[in-house]
């Protein structure tokens, strides 16, 4: 009686990608704050757009397989993307780099954000990549960009000591320990969520007073 062998099924190691490396966060209060603020300013201006992702010191996975090649940038912004949340950021499967980069340097980051960081983005294509300084200490000018021309990274020049973001169409510049960031079309500055919800508050506030104000002058007609 023939027997028909079949050898068994490769094994296939499924590989772990970790969402997080079980340490806490080295950065200072001000880096931390920061990078919070940041993402609250950008996901409150993306806030109508379904295609956008916004996020920020989670694990981007740039080679498949190989969970050592990964990096995890301060603020990152993606365009063409569901704005799911997600636990860590895959290339391959998201098809796609962030557009943007934003890195909160430090003492023990400036050389590698300057150049290790500034290195891996220009190769994997990040279209622009800006670092800053909120202590105004490591980096001179404490507000730094870049831009990808023709696959390499050239600097963003300072105009009324800003820089533009032609992805995002902002522009950024230093106040004080945090990044302001206004619409480069419309010179308005970009608000969280609740100091919008405030803004608006004030403005209806203000209406009904208005509102009062005309009844008032139309009794004593």
């Amino acid at each position: 009686m023939a027997v028909n062998y079949a050898p068994p099924p490769e094994i296939i190691e499924e590989v772990e990608y970790p969402a997080s490396d079980g340490k806490p966060m080295g950065e200072t209060g001000f880096h931390i704050k920061l990078i919070v603020y940041v993402i609250s300013l950008l996901e409150t201006y993306f806030r109508h757009r379904s295609d956008v992702y916004v996020g920020g010191d989670m694990f981007v996975y740039y080679e498949e397989g190989d969970p050592r090649r990964c990096f995890a940038p301060d603020v990152f912004v993606a365009f063409g993307v569901s704005n799911k949340e997600r636990r860590s950021w895959f290339t391959w499967k998201e098809n796609k780099v962030p557009d943007v980069i934003f890195e909160f340097t430090s003492k023990e980051t400036r050389e590698e954000d300057l150049w290790t960081k500034r290195g891996l983005y220009q190769w994997l294509g990040v279209k622009e990549y800006f670092l800053f300084d909120p202590l105004d200490e490591y980096l001179k000018p404490c507000l730094q960009g870049f831009r990808l021309i023709d696959g390499e990274y050239h600097a963003l020049p300072e105009v009324n000591n800003s820089l533009q973001s032609e992805s995002l169409g902002l522009t950024l510049s230093a106040d004080g320990n945090r990044l302001a960031l206004t619409e480069t079309a419309t010179g308005k500055r970009l608000l969280q969520l609740h100091e919008l919800q405030e803004a608006y508050q004030s403005a209806e506030k203000e209406i009904e007073r208005l509102r009062a104000e005309l009844e008032r002058l139309k009794k004593q007609k």
